[in-house]
């Protein structure tokens, strides 16, 4: 959305600090031999007892109210009494809420406990290059070049991205204009960040596939290839400097 006015503005950083924050407290909780449903109950505690409304959940009919995708899972992953967490999975999860008309969007991958399986490789190279991408941000910059930089990045640390995943414009409705801000470049894309607009960028890093697939249960993809995904992902305001991240307070990059 485009922020034209200080109550616009206050919107956004108050519903970006209850999706950080719901985020960041879940991260801390996920303990092995919890399940995902405990840990998405958790969660939706989190948001209600803040007044915000899951996104998901409520836009989508989404049988949870966090995406949490574990292992081979790489995005929408459904809550399950019969998933259970365990030592050195590879876990992301992905909160968007809404609150008083304004919607903000979060999420991270992360190791629970010790790194048995080596997936920090992967989880750190998609929070340096989401935090690279964001660097690089600001008013008048081409979002393809941006997705450029993505894939190169994520190339020159041995993964890739992938293709069918994307950022977003949000603010009034989860998901606006610009409504693909993808992993890698599309030549024939020339639009172009405005400034005081704010999106979600997010990073889809890959060992092995370049585009998700979805299972039959109707939600979570998996890679076409195999493999897993790391995702990392900050809701900001585009300025004509550097922008401000609004969902600074989950400490993905911690």
């Amino acid at each position: 959305m485009s922020i034209s006015k200080e109550s616009e503005l206050i919107g956004m950083k108050k519903i970006s600090e209850v999706v950080a924050t719901t985020l960041k407290l879940m991260r801390a909780y996920a303990k092995v031999g919890m399940t995902t449903k405990e840990l998405d109950d958790y969660g939706a505690g989190i948001l209600k007892s803040y007044g915000a409304k899951s996104a998901p959940y409520e836009t989508y009919g989404f049988p949870g109210y966090s995406c949490i995708s574990v292992n081979h899972e790489a995005a929408h992953g459904i809550p399950s009494k019969k998933k259970i967490l365990k030592e050195g999975d590879l876990i992301n999860i992905d909160v968007s809420a809404e609150l008083d008309g304004f919607w903000s969007d979060n999420g991270g991958s992360f190791v629970l406990g010790k790194d048995i399986y080596h997936h920090q490789k992967l989880v750190d190279a998609s929070k340096n290059i989401l935090r690279k991408a964001i660097e690089n941000i600001k008013g008048g910059v081409k979002i393809a070049d941006i997705g450029h930089l993505i894939e190169n990045e994520a190339k020159q640390s041995g993964f890739k991205v992938l293709k069918n995943l994307a950022g977003h414009g949000v603010g009034r409705n989860l998901h606006e204009a610009p409504e693909d801000i993808l992993n890698y470049r599309v030549k024939t894309n020339k639009e172009r960040f405005k400034k005081n607009t704010t999106v979600a960028v997010e990073t889809f890093i890959s060992t092995q596939s370049n585009f998700a697939v979805e299972l039959d249960d109707g939600w979570t993809l998996v890679g076409n290839k195999g493999g897993y995904v790391a995702q990392h992902e900050h809701t900001i305001l585009i300025t004509d400097q550097s922008p401000i991240i609004l969902t600074q307070a989950n400490e993905i990059w911690n």
